[in-house]
Formats: C-alpha cells, sequence, structure tokens
C-alpha cells in the first residue's frame, strides 16, 4: 500500500485508533520542529496547541480591526455634525477642510471648488476654496470614478499645499451620480506611506459623499 492508499483507509475507517488505543503512546512521528520522534498523541496535542495560537491570533486582529474601525466611525459622526450644524453654505469648506485636519489628523487638507459665482469672503478676497483651477484639473478630477490612494505622482492638485507631498488621496466631488465633478478635496503628508494604495479606498469614498453633499449647498447659495 502506498501513502495515499493508508489515508484513504483511515478515513473510510474512522474507528481504527479506537480499535488499536495502543498506537497513541507507541507510535512515533517526527516532531514538527525540533526533528525528534514523538508519540502520535502529543503531535496532535501539538497540531491542536498551534490551531488554538492561529484562531487567538485571528481573533486579536480582529479586536483590534473593530476598535479602529469604531474609533474612525466615531470620528466621521463628529465631522458629519459639524458640517450639519454649520448654518451657512459659505463657510461649509473651512469647517470640512479644519475638521477634516483636526479630527483625522491628516497633516495637509486643500479644497477647491469650482462653477460658482465668485463671491469675496467679507474682507474683499476671493475664498482659497474657489481659488482658479485648471482645465487639466477639472479632466483628471471628472476622470476619478473613485478616490486615488497614493505616491505623489507630480499632482497639480499637491501645488496647493505649501509643504511636499509624499502621498496623497485625491477625492473628486460630485452631485449624486453626475459625471461633471464640481470639486476636489486632498488630503495629503510629507510621509511617503500616509497614504498607500493597499489602503483601499472604500473610507476614502466616504469620505468624498459626505463633503459632496455638504458642499452641494454651495451649488444652491
Amino acid at each position: 500500500m502506498d501513502a495515499n492508499a493508508v489515508a484513504q483507509y483511515l478515513q473510510d475507517h474512522s474507528d481504527f485508533f479506537e480499535q488499536h488505543a495502543e498506537l497513541f503512546s507507541t507510535l512515533k512521528v517526527p516532531h514538527p520542529h525540533e526533528g525528534r520522534a514523538i508519540p502520535l498523541a502529543e503531535r496532535q496535542v501539538l497540531a491542536l496547541r498551534e490551531r488554538v495560537r492561529g484562531m487567538e491570533l485571528r481573533v486579536a486582529e480582529l479586536v483590534r480591526n473593530a476598535a479602529e474601525n469604531e474609533h474612525i466611525a466615531d470620528n466621521l459622526q463628529r465631522w458629519s455634525r459639524a458640517l450639519l450644524k454649520e448654518a451657512s453654505a459659505r463657510k461649509l469648506p473651512d469647517v470640512l477642510t479644519t475638521g477634516l485636519a483636526d479630527i483625522f489628523s491628516v497633516p495637509d487638507v486643500a479644497l477647491r471648488v469650482w462653477g460658482l459665482p465668485v463671491k469675496t469672503d467679507g474682507a474683499g478676497d476671493t475664498p482659497v476654496w474657489q481659488g482658479s483651477v485648471t482645465d487639466d484639473v477639472r479632466s483628471f478630477t471628472n476622470s476619478l470614478m473613485s478616490p486615488y490612494c497614493g505616491p505623489n505622482a507630480g499632482f497639480e492638485a499637491a501645488t496647493w499645499l505649501e509643504r511636499t507631498v509624499g502621498s496623497i488621496a485625491l477625492i473628486p466631488l460630485r452631485v449624486g451620480l453626475s459625471p461633471q465633478a464640481f470639486g476636489l478635496l486632498v488630503l495629503a503628508s510629507p510621509d511617503p506611506d500616509r497614504f498607500s494604495p493597499s489602503m483601499g479606498t472604500a473610507f476614502l469614498a466616504r469620505i468624498g459623499e459626505v463633503a459632496s453633499a455638504s458642499l452641494s449647498r454651495l451649488l444652491a447659495d
């Protein structure tokens, strides 16, 4: 009999070790780590311990992820609440960017909104968020069907920030399912690993949805 036949026999005869219980103490198998022979029963115990250890690590990872998700959800609620409390649509851009920087500890945040009547901020100056935007930026933003997250590949939007940008997240702002964006939200950091492609964009998409819904008030203002 070859090894496969033996394995098949044991599968077909699950009561084999009940009928030959002495094998548990007499049959020797290789230790998985130490290179010595140990009883079959001890080998089974080691296998179960390793499986339990793996399950404990997995549970710990799930608990850690749950705590992180809860923290993110709490921050998102705080940020959304601040936007809902702001009565003035013209103040929303500042509330939005300041909240992202403070609540989510984002080093650099920039915002541009276009297609609006130019209004001053009360001091005679055009707000930064309503500054000029090139056709290239608008075209690029329209092409973003989901947020970009990764290294700064020479994006023009990175020049809106004062510091050198190592990694960046670019979030298009749209009303509903419109193919035309009305703005671009930029999150950035000097750290090249802060916004990495491996992060995924689901949370950034939620940020974009809340920001778009909030800033859409400017279109009707």
